[in-house]
């Protein structure tokens, strides 16, 4: 890559707005550098990337409030229980909340779908009545085959298998309660999934 192109990448109109929004942030910040670094509340919330969800509105946080772990889906996987391990074990938490929501883009593929398009391209696919396909197919890889991408069918059901799995993990104290609810992107309520919750209780 020429430094050209790392130098337009660089200087992008996002790359501008996030750094403008940084020094606005930095002249704003105050004794925020005092913060602890154990969450004060001492709770985490495991919940998706999707750009719809604000943990720190919708769960009322501030900053220094609570450890929140994200990933495509909110899934419990193994780096995020790796995260709430740490979160315990060395930070102090003593709540865990799995929060996933509706209108999920990880109930729109599977892994062999995904797997077959990054076969054939890395670029952005597209989807419409047909499903998805590449815009162009060149410069795949097969190394998708080695990722589980923790896609899902039915949204309570995931919510109920990622508690039972961070319930049954073995580095996971039994006494943490875990709380399992969606996030309904349609109105911003968090919606119990009692099975997860009831399973998620503490001993």
């Amino acid at each position: 890559m020429s430094n050209s192109a790392v130098l337009q990448k660089e200087t992008s109109k996002i790359h501008q707005e996030v750094i403008e929004a940084n020094n606005k942030y930095v002249s704003e910040f105050g004794k925020k550098g005092e913060l602890a670094l154990p969450p004060a509340r001492s709770f985490t919330i495991l919940t998706c990337m999707d750009a719809r969800l604000d943990p720190a509105k919708y769960a009322g946080l501030s900053e220094g409030d609570a450890h929140v772990i994200r990933n495509a889906g909110g899934r419990a996987s193994d780096d995020a229980i790796r995260s709430l391990i740490i979160s315990h074990k060395l930070l102090g938490t003593k709540e865990f909340f799995v929060i996933h929501h509706s209108d999920c883009g990880m109930e729109l593929f599977n892994d062999q779908i995904i797997r077959n398009l990054l076969a054939k391209s890395l670029k952005t696919a597209t989807v419409d009545a047909n499903g998805w396909r590449n815009l162009e197919e060149s410069g795949g890889s097969d190394e998708a085959k080695y990722i589980p991408f923790l896609t899902f069918e039915n949204l309570e059901k995931s919510v109920v298998d990622d508690v039972k799995r961070i319930r049954n993990h073995p580095l996971i104290p039994k006494d943490i309660p875990v709380y399992g609810y969606f996030y309904d992107v349609k109105t911003g309520k968090l919606v119990e999934v009692e099975e997860a919750t009831k399973i998620g209780r503490a001993s």
